[in-house]
């Protein structure tokens, strides 16, 4: 696994960085992203399956981004700027994401975040087919059926939440596949 402290020498050291990308997110910018992180992936002739892999983990962690990212001020509420990068280290893929999010959504994010650690694999497709079926939670935010996609393609998930102001935490993920 990838932790965040490695993330600035893995920039600097031999690994592989597939694409990195700070600033805002809109929908057509990640679907711009795609395109270029298709490219890459292609090239580096990955397997079918380490692909979509990291696609659905990449999209799904853009998409967090733009649709949770909070300015530091409290006057200034919404601001979808973050950090994203996809990479290899050794024979392993990550996708990390950073950008900064409310106190309430924290308090949304992470007992789902500890839940999925300390699920099987089972228990975390059952749990994503149970949602599926009863269309709980499948279309609004606040980590439901995006964390558990996540999580249903990770060998592995870390995640820290570091308190700003004003009721803002920095939200770290990196997704080890």
């Amino acid at each position: 696994m990838v932790s965040f402290e490695e993330l600035e020498s893995l920039l600097q050291e031999d690994n592989i960085i597939f694409l990195t990308y700070g600033g805002t997110f809109t929908q057509s910018l990640i679907a711009g992203m795609t395109g270029v992180l298709e490219k890459e992936v292609e090239e580096a002739e990955l397997s079918m399956k380490v692909s979509n892999n990291i696609f659905v983990v990449f999209i799904e962690l853009a998409q967090n981004v733009m649709n949770y990212s909070k300015k530091v001020r409290k006057d200034q509420v919404f601001d979808p700027k973050g950090l994203i990068f996809v990479g290899k280290k050794e024979e392993k893929y990550f996708v990390c994401s950073q950008n900064i999010i409310s106190k309430d959504d924290k308090q949304k994010i992470e007992p789902r975040l500890q839940a999925i650690q300390n699920a099987t694999n089972e228990e975390i497709k059952k749990l994503y087919k149970d949602i599926r079926r009863s269309g709980k939670e499948s279309h609004e935010k606040g980590g439901g059926l995006g964390l558990l996609e996540i999580a249903k393609k990770a060998q592995g998930i870390e995640y820290k939440f570091q308190d700003l102001q004003d009721d803002k935490f920095y939200y770290k993920i990196c997704v080890t596949i």
